[in-house]
Order: structure tokens, then sequence, then C-alpha cells
């Protein structure tokens, strides 16, 4: 570019002869006659395609191939070599594979969809999930990410999830809300199965516990239409960026609400970030967003989802492909599950019988032993083997109290014990232990005594009342009753 110039310079400025410029520089005339008409070099122009004596008549075949994968499945789509090796035993094609492979690339670039850029007023979300590997109390494994954006500000908030269901979608959303300070007044979607059980056209069927949620904080819904993950874009790319942002390399928590409580340091962190081509921060932006949303209910939404279920005979209620036990009384009974983030509440008619902390792994089993007890009493035989005291870690003093009671009554003595363990029934574990201690150390050991003391040490002594700090009350004057006006109710007798 520099001798460009300066020949230019040299023939139209200082006049230097034509003939003597493609001397000095070895140039031809024609070489000249165009450096002197083009200000820079024009570079290579050809007006007609390199020609392709092999593979020309062949295109045709390549981007009809590649037009029919469009209704195949993705995974069962053509590759190049698969297109080299039909060209070659179809269509008798005798050039290599290089050629095949740039027509192809060429073909899928310029066949590529081109999307229309949306506008986003304040006020609008979008939400999707996400999935990452963390490891959790030392133990790798998926974490499933509930995204919520609002493309306005750019702001966005996600916490991190045990699986991706009901209850952590909408849980989701409600951390999100409370992160914004409002409820958007329109979410766009994908059409997971969470919230759509059928897509009629441009129509949607929506799920009761999706309703249930939009009806509680009033905001509307947008699905996008099937394979068109651009319609919400903003909330893919924000999966991404956090996935690689936040979680690389692998992290590590104690829990997951350690791992959510960084997400949520992460997003509050991130709104001092400015927006490209924006000069207001996120914060500041969000302050437009947020008067633009709606207000956050003062009646707390509670996610869980509900399944109808029954107890079988080994009295466990299967939920979400985990087993919970009930009380025994309430085996071969219909039950209600309702599942939340922490726990698990197992309801017979509107009553509550049972309450497990969640399981978020599958095919394991959760035992009460206080549930098995009654049982038990009746079927002494099975203490010894039954499965759901297998974790009861009692203190040595039951085992005292178990081998007297065996050695004064015999059988009957294992029915006693079995007694004394149902007053956990209605007591801790601890005041248990105390009554029990209690009770060996003064020679008490039946059942009945041990209650007697459990509830005796579990009763509030009567305080007396004192006049320190009531001046005024002392000066009251209460005159003492006359009693043997009683005397007048038996003197009829």
């Amino acid at each position: 570019m520099k001798q460009w110039a300066e020949i230019r310079r040299r023939v139209l400025v200082e006049g230097v002869s034509k003939r003597s410029v493609c001397r000095d520089y070895g140039l031809g005339w024609w070489t000249l006659e165009k450096i002197l008409a083009n200000p820079e070099p024009p570079g290579y122009r050809s007006t007609i395609g390199r020609a392709k004596p092999k593979l020309g008549e062949f295109l045709g075949v390549i981007d009809q191939i590649l037009e029919d994968d469009r209704t195949a499945p993705p995974k069962q789509r053509h590759s190049a070599r698969r297109i080299f090796e039909r060209l070659r035993r179809e269509y008798g094609y005798t050039g290599g594979i290089t050629q095949v492979q740039e027509a192809v690339a060429s073909a899928k670039r310029y066949s590529k969809e081109v999307f229309v850029p949306l506008s986003h007023p304040p006020g609008h979300a979008q939400f999707d999930f996400g999935e990452a590997t963390v490891e959790i109390a030392g133990e790798r494994c998926k974490a499933h990410l509930a995204v919520i954006t609002l493309p306005y500000s750019d702001t966005y908030f996600l916490t991190g999830y045990p699986r991706e269901c009901t209850e952590t979608f909408q849980a989701g959303h409600l951390a999100g809300f409370e992160f914004f300070g409002g409820v958007p007044t329109r979410i766009s979607y994908d059409n997971t199965s969470i919230a759509v059980t059928k897509i009629m056209g441009r129509e949607r069927e929506l799920t009761r516990e999706f309703l249930r949620l939009e009806s509680h904080h009033l905001f509307a819904h947008h699905f996008c239409h099937v394979r068109r993950g651009n319609e919400k874009g903003h909330v893919e790319t924000h999966v991404g960026y956090s996935r690689r942002n936040l979680l690389v390399p692998v992290p590590t928590f104690a829990s997951w609400a350690a791992l959510n409580e960084y997400l949520a340091a992460a997003c509050f962190a991130d709104l001092n970030r400015s927006v490209r081509g924006k000069p207001e921060t996120k914060a500041e932006r969000l302050v437009v967003d947020r008067a633009a949303m709606l207000a956050l209910p003062k009646v707390t939404f509670e996610p869980h989802r509900i399944a109808q279920t029954s107890a079988n005979s080994l009295s466990l209620v299967r939920f979400d492909r985990n087993d919970y036990s009930v009380p025994t009384d309430y085996a071969h009974h219909e039950v209600t599950a309702i599942g939340g983030i922490e726990e698990v509440r197992l309801l017979v008619g509107t009553e509550v019988v049972a309450t497990h902390p969640r399981r978020w792994d599958k095919e394991q089993v959760t035992f009460d032993p206080r549930h098995y007890l009654a049982l038990l009493e009746r079927k002494p035989g099975a203490l010894d083997y039954a499965r759901p005291l297998e974790g009861l870690q009692l203190p040595g003093c039951f085992a005292v109290l178990r081998r007297r009671l065996e050695s004064d009554l015999g059988h009957a003595g294992t029915r006693e014990f079995i007694k004394v363990l149902r007053l956990m029934e209605k007591a801790t574990l601890r005041q248990l232990t105390a009554a029990v201690e209690q009770a060996l150390a003064i020679g008490a050991t039946g059942a009945d005594a041990i209650a007697c003391i459990l509830y005796t040490r579990a009763e509030r002594p009567i305080g007396l009342f004192s006049l320190d700090g009531h001046p005024h009350l002392k000066e009251v004057s209460v005159e003492d009753p006359d009693l043997f006006a009683y005397r007048a109710l038996t003197a009829h007798g």
C-alpha cells in the first residue's frame, strides 16, 4: 500500500512521466494505469465462479439432501462424509471428499435462518432451565439452574436445584420475583411439560400447577413456537453466560443452600455492570423495569406438587420415585402427598399424618420409627429385625432398661419395652432418655412409671405472683370472705 500511494503521488502530483515510473518500479503499462485509476488496490475480482468439473453436476443433489434433513430427526441427519459416500455409491461421483465438505459447509452457511430483532419493553421477563455440574457435600452431581431474566435491564437471577420439576419451577420464579422486587407483567417460556400438557396450534393446554402460579401472581404468559428458542434468546444466552462465568471450574459447596447463596451474591454483584450500548448500569435500568412490574402478593405462594396415592401393606407411600412411611393405622388408606422443596407432607383426608424431609434421589425409602411402634407392640417378636428401627440410635440406658424388663417379665418384658418406646410418639428422644435414666435410678422400670416421670417433668410449675415492680397494687385491699355463708348450702341437706 505504501508503494501504491508513492507511485500515485509521483505521477499525479509531482508530474513524473509514466514511462520513467514503469522503468523505476518495474511495472507494466496496464498495471500502472490500474494504480492511477484506483486510490487503493481493488483486490482480485472474478466475474464468474471457479469451475468445479467433478462436483458441479452434484451440487443440486447436495442441496436436496440438506433440504430433506430439515424434517429428519436431529440426530439422524447427514454429515459431509455421509453425503460424500452417497454421491459415490448412488450418483457416480469420482472426486474427493474435500470438495464435498466445502460445498456442504457453504450450503449450510447460506441456508441458516435469519431472525428479526425483537424489542423488549420494561417489565417483561423470560424463563428457562439450564444444567451444570457441581459438587454438593463431596458428591459430584448435576444442578438444574432455574434462570429468569429481564431483557430490558439485562438483569438475571438463577437458583440451583437437584432436579427440574414442578416444585423447582415454582421456586425459581419466587426467588426471581423476590430479587427483582416485583412480578413481571409477561413471561416467555418454551413448551416445557411442567407448564404445557398439550399443544394445539397456537393454543396451549396448561397444567394446574402452572395456572396456580400464574393466578397467584397475575402475570401473563407467552409460549414460544415449537423449536423457536430464539423467541426467548435472552434467557438462553444467560444460561450459558452463568454456567461459563459462575460455575467454571466445577465449584464445591456444602449444601444446595450454600450454592444458591453463592449464585445470589453473583447476581447482586452483576447489577453494577453496564449494558453494552447503554450508559446506565443494570441496577439503574432495573428501576425502570421494576416500575412497570406488578406488586409482590401479600400472601406467600407455596411451591409444591400434589399427588394422589395410597399406603401399601408396609405402610409406605410412594411419591416422586421414593417411598415415605405413615403410621401403620393408615396402611391401605388413600393418601394425598404434597411435595415441597424441603419436605413431603402426607395427608389422609384433611389430617397431616406424616412429614418427612424431601428426598431428591430415587428409589430410596424414608422411615419414621415411631410410625411402626404400635404395630410392634402387637408383634414384639419383630423388634430386633424391624427395618424402620435400623437407623434409630438409642442411648445406652434403653439397653439396660430392656435387659431388666425381659429379666423380670420374660417375653412380656419385650412388649413392655416397646410401650416405653411408644412414649416417643408424644415426647422427644431427649425427654424420654432423661425419664428412663431417672426411672432406672429409682428402680421403677414399668412403662406406666416412666410415663408418669416423663409427664411430671414436662409440667410447668405454678409461679407465684410478686408485687415487686407494681407498687400501686399494694394499696389494694381485699377483705377475707365469710366462709360460714357456705353452710347455708348444706343446711337444707
